[in-house]
């Protein structure tokens, strides 16, 4: 099930912040393209998040040592193994991001984003705090928009193509399906998966998505307190000449 758009209009103002994230990463990518295989293993130890090394238990060597461990959770969150998975990755913020940060604001959705990712990336370093393999990715991040977007959305309709065998069908299904299939469908493929020597990180994903959902809970509070003091505000502008 690929989802290719949805019916959520936004109240009018660009995404900038997605838009950013999605140019970013599409230049890092197209820079590591002209990386000589060596440069690019390099690069991915650099500025790859590294679990062993984030955690104090490994060092990396002088010529690989760029930023501080901590930093690579974020830098990270740019970079990306393949030309499929910066597309399934900017395909679903295409989607899902714009009416994240259009109920969010700019400032808060980008903290909202970094703190996705941070769950994101602190999951999966946690099921293995010895793992000396880079991990790379907007998965984890954007898992927390889907997380967002099923709390907020979970009725907005979303445009999916079903791949079945030489044949394809469109069908409109609602938001909470489509991203509860794509909730499920990661625990699923962390159960199949056997590899030890990099691949997937499903533990992520799933980090991702729930830290999604709890940091929307609080964030949509914290937009109906805004609203409540705001409206107050206003009643108290409104009585002000009225009582003289």
């Amino acid at each position: 099930m690929i989802p290719l758009k949805d019916d959520n209009p936004t109240s009018g103002g660009r995404p900038v912040v997605t838009y950013g994230i999605i140019f970013f990463c599409v230049i890092i990518f197209i820079s590591q393209l002209g990386l000589s295989e060596f440069e690019l293993r390099e690069f991915t130890y650099s500025y790859g998040l590294i679990p062993s090394v984030l955690m104090g238990i490994d060092q990396l060597p002088n010529d690989l040592y760029k930023i501080s461990p901590v930093g690579t959770i974020f830098t990270s969150m740019f970079m990306h193994g393949g030309w499929m998975h910066l597309i399934g990755n900017m395909l679903y913020l295409w989607i899902f991001a714009d009416n994240i940060e259009d109920s969010l604001g700019t400032l808060n959705f980008v903290i909202f984003y970094m703190a996705s990712g941070v769950g994101a990336a602190m999951s999966q370093v946690l099921i293995d705090v010895n793992s000396q393999i880079p991990m790379i990715g907007a998965s984890g991040a954007i898992g927390g928009v889907l997380g967002a977007y099923l709390i907020n959305y979970p009725n907005a309709k979303v445009l999916v193509l079903i791949p079945l065998g030489f044949f394809s069908h469109l069908i409109k299904i609602k938001a909470l399906y489509v991203l509860g299939f794509w909730f499920i469908l990661q625990f699923i493929n962390s159960a199949l998966s056997q590899s030890s020597g990099g691949g997937v990180a499903y533990a992520a994903h799933i980090g991702g998505f729930i830290s999604g959902i709890i940091l929307i809970l609080f964030f949509n509070k914290k937009n109906k307190k805004g609203k409540r003091n705001n409206i107050k505000s206003k009643r108290n502008i409104k009585k002000g000449p009225w009582e003289q």
